[in-house]
């Protein structure tokens, strides 16, 4: 059975263990800035792959890429060692895989306009609820067409072919506010201007990529986040897309002895701000029902509360640091995480909370029946792996020199809506300048047959008059304005009547 030692308890220094077949129940790890979030985080990642399964978390801070790197026996770190028990054989690098939205400090991270979904790009967009709607016509348009939109320019094209089409469309799916269409094409330029563009196309994330192991470690795949989260929409987006894509993904599997992969999520409320009643539901269902996919999912914010509390009740596993009690709203929030354990009767879960040092945590993981642990005070194990983040140097030859990044480093401008578009409005205007043309060619052509009806009935009057001349002998001297006065004929009232006088004139002057 696989376990994985986080913390050592203060009162019984017993080993608080994390039992690998519950850590698919999930967890929440929180605490107030600067109690020792990001070291429970990285011991847990570090754990995860020396038990062979693959890790993928948000490095917000840039703190973590150390983890690729052997630890020191050094500082704080010697200490915690020391206290334990520890020699240097603890310390240990991990296989580490950088990644990047911006493709700036790790391998570019894409996905298609498409995976995003409209849910997603609407609280992207922060729409409103008409602005929503279009935008889901505007997918079902192109999936019912075969248009495939992968990046920000197909989806302009999209809104622009929907709004110049509106009365096509309308019938079939409903109301199309042209109005909306202003705001939403602003937004796009917005998340340009934040480097979404970058972003949204091909090659898109293959999540097989991030579920790999190295020498029997799982690789911890860390996601560069400190530009990322300058746009706080666009991380949360990319978050509860990922999870959504991990859950639509993943075969189910059932309880392992272990997980296939675990996730972490960094300033996990960002992901709920804001957030509308139909995606809580989404990301809930996901929560609930991902474990029976082996992948286990573990927040990672400040206080319990920024969770929903639909989500929180599906957090097993928990390392609850300091938080500060200083107003009466704080006080309330330190109860209601104290609440969310299961009570020692030797402890004052409530009054502790506030008194624990950097290091220390309140621990309650499930047992092998999945029911939680008695909430115990502990001391978080030291990382293994070196504190310090890598330099940029180090970073680079990690990421370029691996086998990934000549796969993503390149984005691929595919054949999309924007093209197919395109043609359709090339090939609509080469048939409209065909059209003109063949109209125009048709009036010349009845202006010719008409010039060369009169000239027909031009030739048959002359050939009549020199018909008449040579019958009566006369010289070719013969005065042909007399022959008109004297032969005036049928043909003759003909041509006057068909307009030819102004021809004859031009003729015999």
């Amino acid at each position: 059975m696989t376990q994985l030692t986080l913390a050592k308890s203060i009162d019984t220094h017993s080993d608080q263990v994390l039992n690998g077949k519950m850590a698919n129940r999930h967890g929440l790890i929180a605490g107030a800035t600067g109690t020792g979030k990001t070291i429970s985080l990285r011991k847990m990642a570090e754990e995860f792959s020396r038990a062979g399964v693959p890790v993928f978390l948000a490095d917000v801070k840039g703190d973590l890429s150390g983890i690729a790197k052997r630890g020191e026996h050094t500082g704080k770190v010697a200490e915690r060692m020391a206290q334990f028990g520890l020699d240097e054989s603890y310390l240990s690098d991990f296989p580490v895989r950088f990644w990047d939205v911006f493709g700036q400090a790790g391998i570019p991270v894409r996905v298609t306009v498409s995976q995003m979904g409209a849910m997603l790009l609407a609280r992207l967009m922060n729409l409103n609820d008409t602005q929503e709607g279009l935008l889901n016509i505007v997918f079902k348009v192109a999936d019912d067409h075969g248009w495939r939109i992968l990046d920000l320019k197909d989806l302009r094209a999209m809104l622009t072919h929907i709004s110049d089409n509106a009365k096509e469309y309308r019938t079939q799916y409903g109301n199309i506010s042209s109005a909306s269409v202003g705001p939403i094409s602003r937004q796009l330029l917005q998340l340009e201007s934040e480097g979404a563009e970058t972003f949204f196309g091909e090659p898109a994330l293959n999540l097989e990529d991030w579920v790999q192991t190295d020498d029997g470690h799982g690789v911890i795949n860390v996601l560069n986040s400190e530009k990322l989260m300058r746009s706080p929409r666009l991380y949360s987006a990319f978050l509860l897309w990922f999870l959504a894509e991990v859950f639509e993904t993943f075969p189910e599997v059932g309880d392992l002895d272990k997980p296939k992969f675990v996730l972490f999520f960094d300033e996990a409320h960002l992901l709920f701000d804001n957030s509308s009643k139909a995606l809580i539901e989404q990301v809930e269902q996901v929560v609930r029902l991902i474990r029976s996919k082996g992948v286990g999912v573990y927040f990672v914010t400040q206080n319990p509360l920024d969770l929903p509390e639909s989500i929180l009740g599906q957090l097993g596993n928990r390392i609850q640091h300091a938080l500060r009690a200083f107003t009466p709203k704080d006080q309330k929030a330190v109860k209601a995480a104290a609440d969310t354990f299961r009570s020692n009767p030797n402890l004052n879960v409530a009054a502790v909370i506030s008194e624990l040092g950097v290091g220390e945590a309140l621990v309650s993981f499930l047992d092998e029946k999945g029911m939680p642990s008695v909430v115990e005070r502990a001391y978080v194990m030291p990382p293994s792996s070196h504190l310090t983040p890598l330099s940029d140097t180090e970073r680079a030859a990690s990421y370029l020199n691996d086998t990934l990044y000549l796969h993503y480093k390149d984005m691929v401008d595919a054949h999309s809506a924007y093209e197919t578009l395109n043609e359709q409005a090339q090939a609509s205007a080469q048939a409209e300048q065909a059209k003109q043309e063949n109209a125009s060619a048709g009036e010349e052509n009845k202006t010719n047959t008409k010039q060369n009806d009169e000239l027909g009935a031009l030739d048959g009057f002359i050939g009549g008059l020199t018909g008449s001349r040579k019958k009566s002998g006369q010289s070719a001297s013969y005065n042909v304005a007399d022959a008109i006065g004297s032969q005036l004929n049928r043909q003759a009232v003909k041509a006057v009547e068909r307009g030819l006088m102004g021809v004859i004139k031009n003729l015999f002057k």
